[in-house]
Order: C-alpha cells, then structure tokens, then sequence
C-alpha cells in the first residue's frame, strides 16, 4: 500500500488530482495509511446506511479530518426501506424512508451517494434540505441491528493479499 500512495500522492504533486482518497479502508487500514502519507486522503468512501452504521470509522475520520463518504445510503434489498425504525421516523416526519435514510447520513456529517436514474426517486433524494430529524428520533437508529451488506468475500482467497474475511475487514464487520 505505501508504493500505491506514494505513486497518487506524484498525481497530487503534479496537479493531476486536486484530491487523492481511498475507498473501503478500515480504521485499521486507514491508520496505517495515515502513518505513512505525506499527503493524507481527502476521503474515505465506504457503505454505511442506518443498517451499517460505522461508527467507529466515521468517529476515526472525523477525528483526522478525512472526509467519511456513504455509498450504498439507502442499504441494500430494501434494509432500509423496511426498517421499522427508518419507517416510523418517515412517517412520524411525513417523509419518506429514503429521504430519513439519507437526512440521517448527512446529519451525521458524511456526505451521502445514492444511486437512481428514476426521476421521481432524484426529486425525492435532493430533498434533504429545510428540515431535520429532531435528536430523539436520531436516537433511535442506535436501536438498529447492524449488518454489513457487501462482504466482498471475492477479495478472500489463497492467493490474495487477504487469506481470510477478518484480514480484509479488519475484525470491523
């Protein structure tokens, strides 16, 4: 990993990337990294939806002023969009589950990456702006059980850096 980031942080230096970044790094990874670069990432983009929370990597980022980006906000095979937590809130709000989904993200203060190219869906995911979910009813995404939905266990094999799903999460899932 310190060869690939010396070779990005060239790109940075050069003026051909104004950002450099990782994506799906653990705290772990991430502070290995952090210990090596001169030039540290602007980001870290990882999954992270109300049923994946991380916590611990969105509190690591913070803390070394590495922005925290979500992608996949609104879960996977509706984790989201059926939580009786997520659909209380929407309902409480008058929005949807989508929209408390990813209001919650930015509440949290990462930035949110939904994917949809149906029009209705882009109107309702832009809007996240002019209210907020009060603090109480934050709280209740605490009561949601937490499940990573991509594993990427094709990483994990023999012949891989990662011989086993704990050295490439780092204990973190």
């Amino acid at each position: 990993m310190p060869e690939t980031w010396r070779a990005m942080e060239k790109l940075y230096d050069s003026g051909k990337a104004r950002a450099i970044g990782v994506s799906n790094f653990s705290t772990k990874k991430l502070a290995d990294l952090l210990a090596v670069a001169r030039v540290p990432p602007a980001v870290d983009q990882v999954e992270c939806h109300p049923g994946w929370q991380q916590a611990k990597l969105r509190a690591f980022c913070h803390t070394n002023g590495v922005h925290f980006s979500a992608y996949a906000p609104l879960g996977r095979m509706k984790v989201v969009a059926d939580n009786p937590v997520v659909t209380s809130i929407a309902e409480s709000l008058g929005r949807t589950p989508a929209q408390i989904a990813l209001r919650w993200g930015i509440q949290q203060g990462q930035s949110v990456l939904p994917k949809s190219t149906n029009e209705s869906r882009l109107k309702e995911n832009i809007d996240l702006f002019g209210w907020s979910i009060p603090e109480e009813l934050c709280d209740k995404f605490s009561e949601i059980e937490q499940v990573k939905r991509v594993r990427n266990e094709s990483l994990v094999h023999s012949q891989s850096i990662y011989k086993t799903m704990d050295e490439l999460w780092d204990g973190e899932i």
